[in-house]
C-alpha cells in the first residue's frame, strides 16, 4: 500500500484508500456509515501499520468497506473517522481479503518534492 499526500494525514488516508482498492474498486463503495478509529504507536511508521490494521479489523468485524477518511495525527496518536458501507458481494465483487499490514517496505516520510509518502506491504 502506498499513500501520497500534501500532509502526513493525507498520505495515511490515501494508504487507507489503497487498502480498499486491494479488495474492491473503491468507486463502488459509498460513504454511508461513519466509524471512529484511533490508534497510537511509538513512531509514525508503526502508526501507519496500526492505522491500516485498525481498518482491516473494522472491515472484518463490521463486514464493511471504506471509501473516505478524515484523520488527525498529533504526536504519536492518530484519531479519525472512516466512512463506508456494508459489503455487498454482488455489487462490490471483493477480490481478496487483506489479513494485515506488515513491516515490509515500511516507510513514512517526505519524498524529494516535499510530498508525504506512507507505505508498507500487506498480507492477503
Amino acid at each position: 500500500m502506498r499513500g501520497i499526500g500534501a500532509t502526513e494525514e493525507e498520505a495515511f488516508a490515501a494508504a487507507g484508500s489503497a487498502l480498499t482498492a486491494a479488495v474492491v474498486d473503491p468507486e463502488r463503495v459509498e460513504a454511508r456509515q461513519r466509524v471512529p478509529i484511533s490508534c497510537e504507536a511509538p513512531d509514525h511508521e508503526l502508526l501507519l501499520v496500526d492505522w491500516l490494521n485498525a481498518l482491516v479489523y473494522e472491515m472484518a468485524c463490521r463486514g464493511m468497506l471504506f471509501s473516505r477518511f478524515d484523520l488527525r495525527i498529533e504526536g504519536d496518536r492518530l484519531t479519525g473517522t472512516a466512512w463506508g458501507e456494508s459489503v455487498d458481494v454482488v455489487r462490490h465483487r471483493p477480490a481478496v481479503e487483506v489479513k494485515g499490514a506488515t513491516l515490509t517496505e515500511l516507510r513514512v516520510g517526505r519524498d524529494g518534492e516535499g510530498n508525504w509518502i506512507a507505505q508498507c506491504v500487506v498480507d492477503v
